[in-house]
C-alpha cells in the first residue's frame, strides 16, 4: 500500500471513530468521506515532488495516470481495427481463438485487407487444384550422423521455458503436444516434470545458462544432459545462440522469483539472481560450435542434434557451413528464429532494431545450405509468428521444413495478448508463477484446445497447398508466392530474391556472395 493510502486510511478511520464519539449522522458520514478524501488527496498532489503533472494539476492529474494504464486495453478492444494490430492483429487472433474451440473460423464477405497496398503477399492458386491428403506429411530430421531419426510435424510448440510460463501452461501444450503427435520445444529453462508428465515429444533446448544440464560454476555438465537426453520423450536436442527479439544479450532472472522448484530445475541457486550470459562457454568458434553440436548427438544417444538462431552476419554463417565441411559433421536441423519473433521481457532497442527478419533469415539459411551441398541432410526449423495456414505456407515456400509457433500457442491455451508477461501478472495464468492466477487456467480444456488448434491450422496449411496444386511441401516453389512492390506491380519470390544451385558456391559463387564467402573463416566469427 502506497503512503497515500496508509495516510487516508488513517485518517477515515480517526474521523470515524470522532463522529461516532459525537453522535454525528452517518448520512452526512458518508457525503464528508469523498471531500475529505479529495481534499486530502489534492494536498498530497501538491507537496509531493515526483510527478509535475499532479502538482499542477492536483487530484484531476490522476485521470492521465489512469488512462495510460488502461490505454493497451482501449486499444486493443475499442480502436484498433481487425487488421492492423500489433504483434498479432485481431484477425489473427479471432482464427486461433475458433479453432481451438472447435468453432468456425471463416468470415462473409470478403477480405478487409487493401491487396493494392505495396507489401502485400498472396499466394498464387492452381487451374489444377489436388485433393487435400488423409494423413499430413511429416519431416524426417536426422542426417548421416543421426542413429535415432524423429519425424517431425510440419507445425510445432516453439521455445518456451518453464518459469516464463506457469506450470499449468506447460502441462496444457504438453499435453496438446501428446494427443496431436507434435513436439514442444522446451525453452532454455530447463527438462522439468510438467514438460515431461503428460508424455508429449520433446525438443530439448540448451542456452548459454546450461540450465538442467549445469555444473555449479555456470558450465556444460556433460554427464547431467545424458543423462536427461536419455528420457524417452527427449526426441531431439537443440543449442540456442540467440532468440530473435533479442539477439546477442542474455537474461536476468531475479532471486525473488528462483523458487524451490525453478532452482531443482534450472540447477541454480534458491533465491539467488540467475543470470544467463550472452555468449556460450562451450564454443568460441564455428569450427568449435560444430563439435559441439557432433558431440550434443554422441551424448543424446544418437538423437537429432541442431541449433537456433536469428540471422545476424551472412558472412558468420557461411564460416558455420565452412566448418562443416571440414569437419565432415553437421547438425540434423537448424531452426530460424525471425527478428519478430516474441519473448517474455527484452529492451524495446533489441526488439525493434536489432536482428534479420524471418523471411531474409530463412533465405540466408536455406541458400546458404543449398550453395555448400548440405541441404539436403540438414532440416530447416522456421519461428517467428507463425499463427494461420498462411503463415506456415508461406515459410516453407521461403525455405522451412517446418514451423514452430509461440504465441499462438499461447492464444489457444488463453494468452489475450495483455502484454504483461514480465510482470508475473497475466490476467490468465500462462505467463506467471502466482499460484492464484495460474490455478485459473485449467489444464484439461486447454489440453484440447491446444490440440484442436495444431489439427486445423494445420488442416488449413494443406487446403492451401492442395489449392496451389501441391500435395508435399518439397513440392513448394519461390514462384508460388507474390508480394506487391507498389500498386501497380507485384513480383514472385523467385525474381525477388536471389536463389543459388546445389553446391553453386563451391563451384563458382556469385557475384553478391563472393566477398562473404571468401572472408568466411571456420576459426574466426568474422563480422
Amino acid at each position: 500500500m502506497t503512503r497515500v493510502g496508509i495516510v487516508l486510511l488513517t485518517l477515515v478511520a480517526a474521523l470515524g471513530a470522532l463522529a461516532a464519539a459525537l453522535g454525528i449522522s452517518p448520512y452526512w458520514w458518508f457525503a464528508a468521506v469523498p471531500l475529505m478524501f479529495t481534499g486530502v488527496l489534492g494536498a498530497w498532489d501538491l507537496v509531493q515532488r515526483r510527478h509535475s503533472v499532479l502538482r499542477n494539476y492536483p487530484v484531476l492529474g490522476h485521470a492521465r495516470y489512469l488512462l495510460e494504464r488502461v490505454r493497451p486495453e482501449l486499444q486493443q478492444y475499442f480502436i484498433e481495427r481487425n487488421y492492423d494490430g500489433r504483434p498479432f492483429d485481431r484477425d489473427v487472433r479471432s482464427i486461433v481463438y475458433e479453432r481451438a474451440k472447435g468453432t468456425d473460423a471463416e468470415e462473409p464477405y470478403g477480405t478487409e485487407r487493401d491487396v493494392y497496398q505495396p507489401g502485400y503477399e498472396f499466394l498464387v492458386p492452381s487451374m489444377a487444384p489436388c485433393p487435400v491428403p488423409k494423413d499430413p506429411p511429416r519431416v524426417r530430421i536426422g542426417g548421416p550422423d543421426c542413429s535415432r531419426p524423429y519425424d517431425m510435424a510440419l507445425l510445432n510448440v516453439s521455445a518456451m521455458s518453464f518459469g516464463s510460463l506457469s506450470a499449468n501452461a506447460v502441462l496444457a501444450l504438453n499435453g496438446g503436444a501428446a494427443a496431436g503427435g507434435f513436439a514442444q520445444d522446451t525453452g532454455e529453462g530447463g527438462l522439468s516434470e510438467y514438460h515431461l508428465r503428460p508424455g508429449g515429444d520433446l525438443v530439448w533446448e540448451i542456452g548459454t545458462g546450461y540450465f538442467g544440464c549445469r555444473t555449479e560454476e555456470g558450465d556444460f555438465d556433460a554427464a547431467e544432459f545424458a543423462d536427461k537426453a536419455a528420457h524417452d520423450h527427449v526426441r531431439c536436442v537443440s543449442l540456442k545462440l540467440s532468440q530473435g527479439a533479442k539477439p546477442g544479450i542474455g537474461g536476468v532472472l531475479p532471486g525473488a522469483k528462483v523458487n524451490a522448484e525453478i532452482a531443482r530445475v534450472r540447477d541454480v541457486p534458491e533465491g539467488r539472481t540467475v543470470v544467463s550470459p550472452p555468449y556460450h562457454r562451450v564454443f568460441s568458434t564455428p569450427r568449435e560450435l560444430v563439435r559441439f553440436i557432433a558431440r550434443m548427438r554422441e551424448l543424446s544417444g544418437g538423437k537429432p542434434a541442431g541449433f537456433k538462431l536469428c540471422v545476424g552476419s551472412r558472412r558468420q554463417f557461411l564460416a558455420v557451413c565452412k566448418a562443416m565441411l571440414e569437419e565432415g559433421t553437421a547438425p540434423d536441423f537448424i531452426v530460424v528464429d525471425g527478428a519478430e519473433g516474441g519473448t517474455g521481457a527484452a529492451p524495446l532497442e533489441f526488439a525493434d532494431h536489432v536482428g534479420t527478419p524471418l523471411t531474409e533469415g530463412l533465405h540466408t539459411v536455406h541458400n546458404a545450405l543449398v550453395g555448400v551441398g548440405l541441404r539436403d541432410r540438414i532440416k530447416i526449423g522456421a519461428s517467428g509468428k507463425i499463427a494461420t495456414g498462411t503463415d506456415l505456407v508461406k515459410r516453407m515456400v521461403q525455405g522451412a521444413d517446418y514451423g514452430n509457433a509461440a504465441r499462438a500457442m499461447m492464444f489457444a491455451v488463453g494468452c489475450i495478448q495483455a502484454q504483461r508477461c514480465h510482470t508475473n501478472t497475466c490476467p490468465t495464468g500462462v505467463t506467471t508463477q502466482d499460484p492464484r492466477r495460474a490455478r485459473a487456467l485449467d489444464v484439461g480444456d486447454k489440453t484440447a484446445r491446444v490440440q484442436r488448434f495444431q489439427q486445423a491450422t494445420l488442416a488449413s496449411a494443406l487446403q492451401i497447398m492442395a489449392s496451389m496444386g501441391v500435395t508435399d511441401p518439397a513440392e513448394l516453389r519461390p514462384h508460388m508466392l507474390r508480394r506487391r512492390v507498389d500498386p501497380f506491380t507485384e513480383r514472385s519470390f523467385e525474381e525477388l530474391y536471389e536463389w543459388l544451385a546445389p553446391g553453386q558456391l563451391l563451384a563458382e559463387p556469385p557475384a553478391s556472395w563472393a566477398a562473404d564467402w571468401q572472408a568466411a573463416d571456420p576459426d574466426r566469427f568474422t563480422v
